[in-house]
């Protein structure tokens, strides 16, 4: 099914939805389902990536756990896909790589990277920025109390606001409370059947 999934897109409007996805949950699925309804695009896919960055290691688990739970959680929407080249490529993975990589394959795409309204005041700080804005259109999700100022061109979208996160889908986890409603009920049955945020 993640093969599937993963199949490649052509000629299309695509958003790019990144993140360590440690689990994926339901606001990732509202925002990229927002996004792509509200722009017009054709696809949204989900952009696992293969060593997290900013994620105390301790806590994040394998990759492959990350993408099965990624792909069950899409798997109903025809709109959503997969794409692997951060987890292929392995190590740590910068976004202007990556979608360098992804405009050369398809250079007749165009690409919308969809990012938290609290990342866009760290856009200057990204490796290759001012190249990066020539590959993508960056998506900003609005978030209460982040300025939507940008020295770089941001496309503004209204989403719902779900407090849901994955930190905190670990957390009742880990203290054996419900997170139903909080994610898929295959993401939560995988994390059941697995154990994993147990520790």
């Amino acid at each position: 099914m993640v093969e599937q999934l993963a199949a490649s897109v052509s000629n299309k409007q695509i958003g790019i939805l990144g993140g360590t996805f440690n689990p994926p949950h339901l606001g990732h699925l509202i925002i990229a389902d927002q996004v792509m309804t509200q722009l017009g695009l054709d696809r949204v896919l989900f952009m696992p990536d293969a060593t997290p960055p900013h994620v105390d290691q301790k806590l994040a688990i394998d990759a492959d756990d990350r993408v099965n739970m990624v792909a069950d959680s899409i798997a109903s929407n025809e709109n959503f896909g997969l794409e692997l080249t951060e987890v292929q490529r392995g190590g740590l993975s910068y976004t202007y790589d990556t979608m360098l990589e992804l405009t050369q394959k398809h250079p007749e795409n165009k690409y919308y990277f969809i990012i938290g309204g609290d990342m866009v005041n760290y856009l200057p700080k990204w490796q290759h920025i001012d190249e990066l804005v020539k590959l993508v259109q960056f998506v900003g999700v609005r978030r209460e109390n982040y300025p939507v100022d940008s020295p770089y061109p941001v496309l503004w979208v209204d989403v719902p606001l779900i407090d849901i996160s994955s930190t905190m889908i670990r957390s009742r986890v880990k203290h054996g409370q419900s997170i139903k409603y909080f994610v898929t009920d295959q993401v939560a049955k995988y994390i059941k059947e697995r154990q994993l945020y147990r520790d």
